[in-house]
């Protein structure tokens, strides 16, 4: 039985019926809004290369958190840059980096919010690497310890979720062990298991200051892609994040979240835990050049993409537009 018996059209015939119909339903609960916090008192920088974002410090991160709270986002994502950067990122774990003394504002102003926290070396290394760096390699054990004492940091200042973004080869196990010798088997791990070497990562590394630097380009070192995963792969995306489940993962997260829905609905059909998916810096800041330009409405097609990520099988959504789109689902 073909048309005119079938009329597809009759279940899009108006608002209600599309609503009451619709197979995929974006939610405030989904998203997850990142924020950069920097040391100092009252600092609120404007962020060159994202629109509509800030260098916050721990005070005005705070008063940040308290609106994002209001909209009903259920969780934050902070990123942190340092004072001072050495070989070892050391600022990473102190007990006064900006991440921590975040961790704490938040808290102490917004309880309930959930706090995630970015495990990372590469803001806080002279090389930009996101690890450490042994004669013409990156050091893929040496990093683990770090990066386990950089999450113990985070769990101590009071974080609900740390979220290794690094891509070293066990971190994972290293930091569930640390955590869970030290009293923090309540934390949450949430692992950028499969993180490709996107092209899409340019206005977040101007805002993290985390580019690999010119010493490390010229030493052949200016990329990440002996950590950071072939875009062409998707089978090997799904080995990366079984292994990372099996180490202690509680979710994992595809990024970037646009160029990888296929690998985000490979990951839904496969895996029984949270997923995660990151809108990151360039797919933000694509729609809005082209919004500017006056090529297409940018409220219409962020709802568009974030929908086509939940679509594809993420449970969380972790974006720039996160305040915008909490909005304008508050008001449908």
């Amino acid at each position: 039985m073909g048309f005119p018996e079938i009329r597809m059209r009759r279940l899009r015939s108006s608002a209600a019926m599309r609503r009451m119909v619709r197979e995929t339903t974006l939610s405030v609960d989904d998203l997850v809004y990142p924020l950069f916090a920097r040391p100092g008192s009252n600092v609120r920088e404007p962020i060159a290369s994202m629109s509509d974002c800030f260098h916050l410090s721990a005070d005005r991160i705070a008063d940040e958190a308290v609106q994002v709270a209001d909209l009903g986002i259920p969780a934050v994502l902070l990123f942190g840059l340092p004072e001072r950067k050495d070989e070892k990122g050391s600022e990473a774990w102190s007990e006064s980096g900006a991440v921590q003394q975040a961790i704490q504002a938040i808290k102490k102003r917004v309880p309930g919010l959930l706090v995630i926290t970015d495990v990372c070396l590469c803001a806080y290394t002279t090389t930009g690497h996101c690890g450490v760096i042994k004669g013409h390699r990156l050091d893929n054990d040496a990093t683990c310890e770090l990066l386990a004492k950089m999450a113990l940091s985070h769990a101590q200042a009071g974080a609900d979720i740390v979220a290794p973004s690094d891509m070293m080869d066990g971190r994972i196990g290293a930091i569930r062990q640390v955590l869970e010798r030290n009293g923090f088997d309540h934390v949450a791990i949430l692992s950028y298991a499969a993180k490709f070497a996107s092209a899409f990562y340019g206005p977040f590394r101007d805002a993290a200051e985390s580019a690999p630097s010119p010493e490390m380009a010229a030493a052949g070192l200016g990329d990440r892609k002996t950590y950071q995963m072939d875009p062409a792969n998707a089978r090997e995306a799904v080995r990366e994040i079984a292994l990372d489940i099996e180490e202690g993962a509680d979710m994992v997260m595809v990024k970037p979240a646009l160029s990888f829905l296929d690998v985000i609905c490979r990951a839904r059909q496969q895996f029984d835990c949270p997923i995660a998916a990151y809108n990151v810096s360039g797919e933000y800041m694509m729609l809005h050049a082209a919004a500017e330009r006056g090529l297409l409405d940018r409220d219409a097609a962020m709802m568009e993409v974030l929908t086509s990520i939940k679509r594809a099988g993420a449970d969380i959504v972790i974006t720039y537009h996160a305040k915008a789109a909490a909005s304008l689902l508050g008001r449908r």
